[in-house]
């Protein structure tokens, strides 16, 4: 009985009576007790962080998804103002060249006229020219220079 076997087992059940008289299992399952409470604790407020991150991240997401159909809508609005403008700048253009066409229309009646106007009137200082060489050469005297200021005068208001 004296063998080192048997001194190491009533060492080792004295050195457990020891730790049971101290209450050493109840400061380790005390201190495992308070781990688990601490693990469950920092579980629970990871658990909370996540949904709160869920939350947070389905709330940015339905942001983004907002901001994105807004900037669609303002670049829809953008390219119907865009036409807008085209199409009004195409009408103004339309009705810019058709004012300028009519006033040049309208210049060339004007300047047409106005060479025809000048036509017959040089036309008619031609004839009360010619009219006066030939009634100068062919009548003489006092009734040819007679004739000649009436004709002359009755002629002039007929051709102006």
């Amino acid at each position: 009985m004296l063998e080192a076997e048997f001194w190491v087992a009533v060492a080792f059940f004295a050195f457990l009576g020891v730790l049971v008289y101290f209450g050493v299992h109840n400061h380790l399952l005390n201190g495992i007790d308070d781990r688990r409470k601490r693990i469950r604790s920092e579980l629970d407020e990871a658990r909370r962080l996540k949904e709160e991150a869920q939350a947070l991240l389905a709330q940015y997401q339905r942001k983004q998804r907002e901001a994105e159909q807004e900037a669609a809508a303002i670049i829809a609005g953008a390219r119907a103002e865009a036409e807008r403008l085209a199409s009004e700048a195409k009408a103004k253009l339309e009705d810019y060249v058709a004012r300028r066409s009519k006033m040049a229309e309208t210049k060339i009646a004007q300047a047409e006229a106005q060479a025809l106007a000048d036509v017959r009137a040089a036309a008619a200082d031609a004839a009360v020219a010619a009219a006066e060489r030939v009634l100068r050469d062919t009548v003489k005297g006092e009734v040819a220079d007679e004739l000649l200021s009436k004709g002359i005068g009755e002629l002039k208001g007929k051709l102006n």
